[in-house]
């Protein structure tokens, strides 16, 4: 008979975790693994809210088994380390993104693409190496082996900076490789949520001309005055999408909702590339022309690997690129969920974990 949560491992621990499909998150005690050589124990300080957490705790994805802890934008500081731990001290403070495992050994991994592996360990939900569950941030401590963690920089804030474990890495990617980091370059960015504004942030800190698109003319105001884009363009409106018509370089798409590509495709010059960072449930239909007439490329990027999401700390810490954020408590987490499905949030929810999840 299998263990309970609680048992399966000797330390104990605590979090929020849903039960059902009903994405309620309620206390819920586990156990986390003893401490290997390899591994890094830390305690959490803050966690984000991703709208993937969401989609996972309620199922909408299919593949959700339960209990769930989720939680994979987790900042905290280091308690104990492993025998063979090299990287990492007692007191450092730490990140953990995503992953939590890979197989080390295929051809993404060798390249430093952690996040192509198809054997990767996700940070919640899914089988460990002992075939034992993973369980997320929105807990009192983690362990992970030393090669997912992350050195957090001395002047990156601790809650504001929990985002880009997840937004900021899938935002970052995909404008360093496909060439939309450097001064002068015409970027987009499709949508002003989590992804997008930290989007205009990096894009900005490159030195890129960015012009935002989204479908709400009251953004306006807060991408041109409050993030510093360069220009701000109402999608709706055909004929300011006609006046962009062919002026940018790339475009950073980050919806999650249908939307037809074409429009998008029209902006592009020729050599474009359109980035899909967001995850429509719905195929996308495209008329072959709107590719073949100016030789674009529609392509997509997910996270990035951990030496990527490492520099992408650095830069951010360099450049002063932080998410904004809601700090709330552990116990108001299931209201948040509640306003991320409205997005009713600017631009992020991060939990307070330190302070405000109280063991038994």
């Amino acid at each position: 008979m299998a263990k309970s949560p609680e048992l399966e491992h000797p330390f104990k621990a605590y979090g929020y975790a849903a039960q059902d499909a009903s994405g309620v998150l309620a206390p819920f005690n586990f156990s986390r693994r003893a401490t290997g050589e390899k591994d890094v124990r830390f305690k959490v300080l803050y966690c984000g809210i991703c709208h993937s957490d969401l989609h996972f705790i309620k199922n909408e994805w299919g593949f959700t088994t339960y209990p769930v802890i989720p939680g994979h934008e987790i900042v905290g500081v280091v308690t104990e380390v492993g025998s063979k731990v090299d990287k990492f001290k007692v007191g450092d403070k730490v990140g953990v993104g995503c992953i939590v495992q890979t197989c080390r050994s295929c051809q993404s991994c060798v390249n430093d693409l952690e996040n192509y592996c198809p054997k990767q360990i996700i940070t919640y939900g899914v089988p460990d190496l002992d075939g034992t569950r993973t369980y997320g941030g929105y807990s009192d401590h983690m362990v992970t082996d030393e090669h997912f963690v992350l050195r957090w920089p001395e002047n990156l804030p601790l809650d504001a900076g929990a985002p880009l474990l997840c937004a900021g890495i899938t935002t970052y990617s995909p404008l360093r490789h496909f060439g939309l980091d450097k001064p002068g370059v015409k970027v987009g960015v499709v949508g002003l949520g989590g992804l997008g504004h930290l989007a205009v942030k990096f894009a900005k800190a490159f030195g890129a001309e960015v012009t935002v698109f989204s479908t709400s003319p009251a953004k306006k105001q807060e991408a041109l005055e409050g993030l510093k884009a360069d220009h701000f363009i109402v999608s709706k409106d055909l004929e300011q999408m006609q006046a962009a018509s062919s002026s940018l370089d790339g475009i950073i798409d980050t919806v999650s909702a249908t939307h037809p590509m074409a429009p998008l495709l029209s902006l592009l010059k020729p050599d474009g590339k359109l980035v899909l960072v967001g995850a429509p449930e719905k195929p996308l239909e495209l008329a072959a022309f709107s590719l073949i007439m100016g030789r674009k490329l529609i392509a997509g990027s997910a996270i990035g690997g951990i030496k990527e999401t490492q520099e992408m700390l650095d830069f951010a810490a360099k450049h002063g690129v932080t998410a904004d954020i809601e700090l709330i408590p552990m116990d108001y987490v299931n209201t948040a969920m509640d306003r991320v499905v409205k997005s009713d949030v600017r631009y992020r929810f991060v939990i307070d974990v330190a302070k405000s999840l109280k063991a038994p």
